[in-house]
C-alpha cells in the first residue's frame, strides 16, 4: 500500500496543496464522539435539515423518482451493513439540500441522534473549515474535512473507510468539487478506494439530480431562489459482486483496482444521468 501523508497541517508538503488553516484537531473529535458532541450535532443537524425541506420541498418545485430505495435502507438494513450514497455536485446547496427531502419520520429525534442513520460527508478544507467555528459548525453536521489536490491517502479518505466499517451512511461527491461547466468530468479514484478497503461491500446508491445550481447559484449574487424546477432520481443499488470478485480471483494493483470500481461508479451514473434528463425534460414540458 501506498504511504499516506505527512499530516496536513497548514504547509505544503511533498507538493500537497496548502492548508492555511490546521484542520488536524477536527479527525479526532469525528473519530471519537464525545457526548457534547452528539449534543451539538443533534442541533445542528436537526435545524439544517428542517430549514433544507423548507427550502427543497415547500418553496421550489421539486420532483422526486425513487427516493424510497434510499428511505428503506435508512430504515431496514441490516445492522452492521454500510451504505454509501454517490451523486452529481452542481450547487454549494447539494448537501444539505438533498436531505431536505427525505420524510420527516426519517427527522424523528431517534433517528437525529442516531449517528448510524445521517449521513457523513466529506466537504472541501477551502470552503467549509476556514477557521475554529466554521470547522465546529460542519463538524457537528458530520462533514469530514477534504483536502482537494491531496489525492487518496489523506485522513478523509481513512475516516469514511472507518465509519463504513462501523455500518454508518457515507455520502461521496466522486466529481471531486462543484462541477459548474455540468461537463462529463472523471470521478476522483478516492470513491473507488473507499469501496475497495471497506471490509463488507457497502450498499451503493446513486443519486442524480437536476437544477440545483437554480436554487443556489454558483455565481454572485449568492442567496437561495424559490420557485425553481427540480428533479431527482435515485438509482438502484450498484451492483459490484462481480467486479469485486473479480478483483480477488485476479489480483492487480491497489491503483488499477481503484480505477476499475470508479470506472464502474462512473458508468452506472451516467446511465442514471441520462435518466433523470428525460425526466426533467418531461417535468419541464407538462408544466
Amino acid at each position: 500500500m501506498n504511504s499516506k501523508p505527512p499530516s496536513l497541517n497548514g504547509a505544503a508538503v511533498g507538493g500537497q496543496p496548502l492548508i492555511p488553516y490546521n484542520i488536524d484537531w477536527i479527525f479526532p473529535k469525528l473519530r471519537r464522539p464525545s457526548r457534547l458532541w452528539h449534543i451539538a450535532s443533534t442541533g445542528v443537524i436537526g435545524l439544517v435539515g428542517f430549514f433544507s425541506k423548507i427550502v427543497i420541498v415547500w418553496l421550489n418545485k421539486t420532483r422526486v423518482h425513487n427516493i424510497e430505495v434510499l428511505e428503506n435502507l435508512l430504515e431496514n438494513r441490516p445492522k452492521g451493513t454500510p451504505l454509501l450514497t454517490v451523486s452529481n455536485h452542481h450547487s454549494c446547496f447539494d448537501d444539505p439540500g438533498m436531505w431536505g427531502l427525505l420524510k420527516l419520520r426519517l427527522l424523528k429525534l431517534r433517528n437525529v441522534c442516531n449517528h448510524n442513520v445521517i449521513r457523513w460527508s466529506m466537504a472541501a478544507h477551502d470552503i467549509c473549515f476556514t477557521n475554529k467555528y466554521h470547522s465546529l459548525f460542519f463538524m457537528y453536521g458530520k462533514c469530514i474535512p477534504v483536502v482537494r489536490g491531496a489525492g487518496v491517502y489523506q485522513p478523509a479518505i481513512d475516516l469514511c473507510i472507518e465509519k463504513l466499517k462501523l455500518g454508518h451512511w457515507v455520502h461521496v461527491f466522486p466529481e471531486g468539487k462543484v462541477n459548474m461547466t455540468k461537463e462529463d468530468l472523471r470521478f476522483k479514484w478516492g470513491v473507488g478506494r473507499i469501496i475497495y478497503e471497506t471490509p463488507i461491500l457497502p450498499v451503493i446508491i446513486p443519486i442524480w439530480h437536476i437544477g440545483m445550481e437554480t436554487v443556489l447559484p454558483n455565481e454572485p449574487p449568492y442567496y437561495l431562489r424559490l420557485g425553481k424546477k427540480l428533479t431527482y432520481n435515485f438509482g438502484k443499488p450498484i451492483d459490484l459482486n462481480a467486479v469485486m470478485e473479480r478483483l480477488r480471483t485476479n489480483p492487480v494493483s491497489e491503483e488499477e483496482a481503484r480505477k476499475i470500481i470508479t470506472d464502474k461508479i462512473q458508468e452506472e451514473m451516467m446511465i442514471l444521468k441520462e435518466e433523470t434528463e428525460r425526466l426533467h425534460f418531461d417535468y419541464i414540458k407538462s408544466s
